[in-house]
């Protein structure tokens, strides 16, 4: 009689129950990606809630200490809109009607210094920057039907931070006393703080990178050295393929409108290997321990499966995973040590 045997039939099953959820989890991808931002900002928030919570009085004062956190957070941020958004907007306007004539004196200027091959290159290439301003025009107007997530992600992130507690207390309790509770708790502690260490040091990171690019550029004469301090921050929070991009484009777009190459280039290059070997290692910490070929690796993949968020969530994601690895495994160690 044929049959089918019942570990068989649950490692089947077991397999069509994962297959699924990554189903479920593909399509709802953009619902996550929303509340996963939410728990970051939630990660950033965390310590100055914590702090505000120590000096007030009284023993239940979580949410009197989540609202002014927010309130505090809020001004601070109006406050650097208004004095930030409006020189970063009358850059942005400015670039975008002076930049093309600028980049065509500049094909001019290197007609007779380079090969005819290369010129070409060099002018098609160009050419096609110049034409696809309009399109990266209507990709930020697009973009901008979505300041509703602004409103949301704060909100998710204030009930995320008042019942972050209880939510781990319910997960402990949906497993039995005993050692596989105590590894969950080993692995939502280890998570929890790698989490918060990523964020918060990829904030400090955009902040030192915005601050020395738009200092620097300022100085050195460059017309658009604060919007492109803000788009060098920006495009810190992804990893590795999002600094080299705004270095391409802080040396184009620098040289040519201010001609100063060498002293352009060298700040560049100084200030990625600090930022990459001094900054990084120091803020990172241990948490965050991934071979470069892996964090490549990731954001590759991460870009094909869910794109700008792919590429953004590649590197907490690989940190995750490893965390869930070394705990699993010395639980593992341990257990059969403790079997000898």
């Amino acid at each position: 009689m044929i049959g089918i045997e019942n570990r068989a039939a649950r490692i089947t099953w077991t397999a069509a129950l994962v297959l699924l959820s990554l189903w479920l989890v593909y399509l709802l991808r953009s619902t996550l990606f929303l509340f996963i931002l939410a728990m970051l900002f939630a990660y950033l928030l965390a310590p100055l809630v914590n702090l505000i919570d120590r000096f007030l009085p009284g023993s239940r004062t979580r949410t009197l200490a989540l609202a002014l956190s927010f309130v505090l957070v809020v001004g601070l941020v109006v406050l650097g809109a208004v004095m930030i958004g409006s020189r970063v907007v009358q850059q942005a306007n400015e670039l975008a009607r002076t930049f093309p004539s600028t980049l065509k004196i500049w094909q001019a200027s290197f007609q007779d210094r380079v090969p005819d091959s290369l010129k070409k290159e060099l002018i098609t290439r160009s050419n096609d920057l110049i034409a696809s301003l309009p399109s990266y025009g209507l990709r930020f107007l697009a973009m901008m039907g979505n300041l509703i997530y602004v409103v949301i992600i704060p909100i998710l992130a204030f009930l995320g931070l008042k019942d972050g507690v209880l939510v781990r207390k319910h997960l402990l309790g949906m497993v039995a006393p005993g050692r596989q509770r105590k590894l969950l708790d080993d692995i939502l502690a280890d998570m929890d703080l790698v989490l918060a260490h990523y964020m918060r040091a990829l904030v400090l990171l955009s902040a030192c990178t915005f601050t020395a690019y738009s200092v620097f550029l300022t100085v050195m004469g460059v017309p658009y050295g604060i919007l492109l301090g803000v788009m060098a921050a920006g495009l810190e929070f992804i990893p590795m393929i999002g600094p080299l991009a705004a270095v391409v484009v802080v040396f184009a777009v620098g040289g040519a409108s201010g001609g100063q190459w060498i002293a352009l280039l060298i700040f560049l290059v100084a200030f990625r290997l600090f930022q990459d070997y001094v900054v990084s290692p120091h803020l990172m910490g241990h948490g965050v321990e991934l071979h470069p070929l892996l964090v490549l690796f990731g954001v590759f993949a991460g870009a094909e499966l869910a794109g700008i968020a792919g590429t953004f969530l590649s590197v907490p994601v690989l940190a995750l995973v490893r965390v869930l690895y070394l705990r699993v495994y010395q639980s593992r160690q341990q257990a059969q040590a403790a079997s000898l």
